[in-house]
């Protein structure tokens, strides 16, 4: 048993030394057993260890009391020693069983260990094998690195080759100069396709040639030569075909758009003439606006001077002013004079020019209408040649534009080479006319015109005529302020006397002005002008104060009230047909006539109706001071008043309503007068009896007599004229 002990204690049996595999079972299995007895009695209490503590040895008995088994043991008074002795026994055995199992799989034991022992020879082989999968692994990563670096290098360098090459051929495919390229310039037509296409390449080279040479590349000088003539040879066959178009222009008779088209077609010509050869590009520009300039100016002097053929031979001169009277001219030579005037002062169709159907109408032909014997206001003429003007002239510089490939203030000076002498005499003719002229609608049509036309050409963001608009303006602005200041004039100078015959009916002075007046509010409206206005109000100011002036030569002021009225009537009917219905005119012809035809209802009921008027008039004033009884004493006057309405009034309102419709020219104004009338006739009535019903009056028996204020205007409506 001692040597089984201290095999336990040490690294256990050497199995590989026993001979018989049930002793060495058996040995394995004491040694175990007296361990564990060994283990059990002595717990944690090492008797021979020098650090041996009494306090400890109380701490374990301590313990060892608070056991339930323990105290179970001690309660019950068990002899410890047998308790002792019982469980040693229990415990061999258990051991003896032990030993017998033990005994019983030996065998297997045995079994076991063999197989371990081959299991870890098995073992060790893989680990041998692993270890040189891994050893090998290590070499093939190493390799593949560096197939990865090899490939990397590779494809760097492919990429550098490819770029050489590209580089290369792109150079190679622009020094090369095909023989295609050589037999098109050569020999074929400038107007077919190919020669177009050949010529954007021979372009190409030529840019790429000069590149090369500002590079000293060598292989420039292998082309140079070639290119060089085939360039010459395309600039001589581009300038043939482009001057032969310019010439053609020159032929009588030639639609020259025709072969601006075609030019514009092939403007890829002049762009290579400008780039590689511009002597020759200078030369063909030249000659271009040379030509083109000499067209224009032939075709618009022509085309002017056959419009004047057609214009009316009656034109207005000094003498044809608003305030000159009908009169004036009287000599065996003199033209018809009011028929004459009254067309210069009336817009009447003239004013169609302006909208756009006629605005951008077709142009006059001048033969077709001389050969209808067609005559046409200057205005019309006007419209006509500055349209073809317009038209001309937007064409052309988007035609300058386009082929010559300028742009801003380059395309204007270009456009002026060329149009700048038609343009100047354009003005020339124009300044000649309009010191002469005295139609002022006409020239108020003309600046109307050009401001339409200006805004035409600047939707269409053609800059190219707007200095010539603004010529044009300030030469019509002027003269028409001026014609317009002598109209004035001729009104404030105007002597009453010198008019002939005086005639209630509206005078031919102010219908000239009312329809002048018309004409220019109703244009003005598009494009309002405040000088104009001022002249309009100058012009008012002078009209009324005529009127006035020749209304102070009647007698009467019965007379004078129906010329004013009759004239301030025909002058607002004549604005309200043109001008808007809040214009400054027509508020101002219509508080006058408001205050005119107020004053003469006035003026025709004081004869029929005077007295009872001033009775009433005076007899409210007094009840407004509380003083009616003033007029206690006027019995007799009352009397009369109101037997002398109750018998003449009927016959008084009927020779009123007579008398009103032959003084008045507008049938429409007397029935409004001789409504105003009668209605402030009612009133005046209406007044009277309110007067008589006063506490002062009501002891009058005369009150009895009175016409029953409804029935009078039952019987007054009866008098009111239907038209």
């Amino acid at each position: 048993m001692a040597e089984g002990t201290a095999t336990a204690a040490g690294a256990g049996p050497d199995v590989n030394t026993a001979g018989n595999p049930t002793e060495v079972a058996m040995a394995y299995l004491q040694d175990e057993t007296e361990a564990d007895i060994a283990n059990l009695n002595l717990g944690e209490l090492d008797i021979t260890t020098d650090e041996f503590i009494l306090d400890e040895v109380d701490i374990h008995i301590q313990a060892n009391l608070e056991d339930d088994l323990v105290k179970e043991a001690l309660k019950t008074g068990v002899d410890l020693r047998q308790y002792s002795k019982q469980v040693e026994a229990e415990l061999q055995r258990i051991e003896q069983a032990s030993i017998k199992d033990y005994i019983k799989e030996s065998q297997n034991i045995a079994l076991l260990h063999n197989q371990i022992t081959a299991c870890d020879s098995i073992l060790e082989r893989m680990e041998g094998m692993l270890s040189g999968f891994q050893s090998d692994l290590s070499s093939i990563s190493s390799e593949i690195q560096t197939l990865q670096q090899q490939s990397v290098s590779m494809n760097v360098r492919l990429k550098n080759r490819q770029a050489v090459r590209s580089h290369l051929s792109q150079l190679v495919d622009e020094l090369v100069v095909p023989g295609a390229m050589i037999s098109t310039i050569l020999d074929s037509p400038v107007t077919e396709q190919e020669f177009l296409e050949q010529l954007h390449e021979l372009n190409t080279k030529i840019n790429f040639a000069k590149e090369l040479s500002f590079r000293e590349t060598l292989a420039c000088s292998d082309i140079q030569d070639i290119v060089d003539r085939l360039k010459l040879k395309a600039v001589s066959k581009i300038r043939e075909f482009i001057l032969q178009k310019i010439y053609s222009f020159r032929k009588p008779m030639t639609n020259y758009q025709i072969p601006q088209n075609t030019l514009l077609k092939y403007r890829f010509f002049y762009q290579f003439l400008l780039a590689n050869e511009r002597t020759v590009a200078k030369e063909i520009r030249d000659e271009y606006v040379d030509t083109m300039s000499k067209i224009y100016y032939s075709y618009f002097k022509s085309y002017s001077g056959r419009l004047l053929k057609v214009q009316y031979e009656e034109v207005a001169d000094k003498d044809d002013l608003m305030g000159v009277e009908d009169t004036a001219k009287k000599g065996f030579f003199s033209k018809p004079s009011l028929k004459s005037r009254n067309t210069i002062f009336t817009l009447g169709q003239r004013g169609a020019i302006l909208s756009p159907a006629e605005l951008e109408g077709p142009i006059l032909v001048p033969h077709t209408a001389q050969r209808g014997d067609s005559r046409y206001p200057y205005e019309t003429l006007f419209r006509s040649q500055h349209y073809a003007l317009l038209d001309n002239g937007c064409r052309e510089y988007l035609f300058l534009s386009d082929f010559f490939m300028v742009a801003g203030n380059s395309a204007l000076d270009l456009f002026n080479s060329i149009m700048g002498k038609t343009l100047s005499m354009f003005l020339k003719s124009m300044s000649t006319y309009v010191s002469d002229c005295y139609d002022s609608i006409a020239v108020f049509l003309c600046i109307h015109i050009i401001l339409r036309f200006r805004a035409i050409t600047a939707k269409r963001n053609i800059p190219a005529l707007d200095k010539y608009w603004e010529a044009v303006l300030e030469l019509l602005w002027p003269r028409f302020e001026l014609i317009l200041e002598m109209n004035i004039s001729s009104i404030r100078n105007t002597d009453p006397q010198k008019l002939g015959v005086l005639d209630t009916r509206p005078h031919y002075i102010t219908r000239r002005y009312a329809e002048f007046s018309s004409a220019i509010v109703s244009i003005n409206q598009t494009f309002p002008n405040e000088r104009t206005n001022a002249l309009l109000g100058q012009l008012q100011i002078e009209v009324e104060n005529f009127v006035l002036k020749m209304a102070a030569e009647f007698p009467s002021r019965r007379d004078q009230l129906i010329f004013l009225i009759n004239n301030y009537d025909m002058m607002l009917s004549v604005l309200m047909e043109r001008a808007a219905d809040d214009s400054k005119e027509v508020e101002g012809f219509q508080q006058l006539l408001l205050a005119r035809t107020q004053e003469f209802i006035e003026e025709i009921l004081s004869p029929p109706f005077g007295g009872m008027i001033a009775f009433v008039k005076e007899a409210e004033a007094l009840m407004e001071k509380g003083q009616l009884d003033r007029l206690k004493n006027d019995e007799a006057r009352i009397t009369q008043l109101v037997r002398g309405f109750s018998s003449t009034w009927k016959q008084s309102v009927e020779a009123m309503s007579q008398d009103v419709m032959r003084s008045f020219t507008n049938f429409k104004n007397g029935t409004s007068i001789i409504q105003g009338a009668l209605t402030q006739l009612i009133q005046y009535y209406h007044g009277f009896h309110k007067v008589l019903n006063q506490p002062t009056f009501r002891s009058l028996a005369v009150r009895s007599e009175l016409i029953n204020l409804h029935h009078l205007m039952v019987e007054v409506k009866k008098h009111k004229p239907n038209f």
